[in-house]
């Protein structure tokens, strides 16, 4: 699936869950949406974890 055909798929998500659940839902649904995202890279192997922690801990690696 192309990078366009998914930011369609999810803009149009996100208006359903704006116009269905309200702004509150409409947050809840956005950050499910980048927990699942993130989870799907973790299991990839696209996102590496320990440069993530790293880098919420302040360390820079060159």
């Amino acid at each position: 699936m192309s990078g366009t055909v998914t930011g369609i798929l999810c803009g149009a998500i996100l208006a359903f869950a704006i116009l269905l659940f309200g702004f509150w839902g409409f947050l809840l649904v956005v950050v499910l949406m980048a927990i699942g995202a993130l989870v799907g890279r973790l299991v990839s192997g696209q996102v590496d974890i320990r440069g993530l922690a790293d880098a919420f801990r302040g360390r820079r690696t060159s």
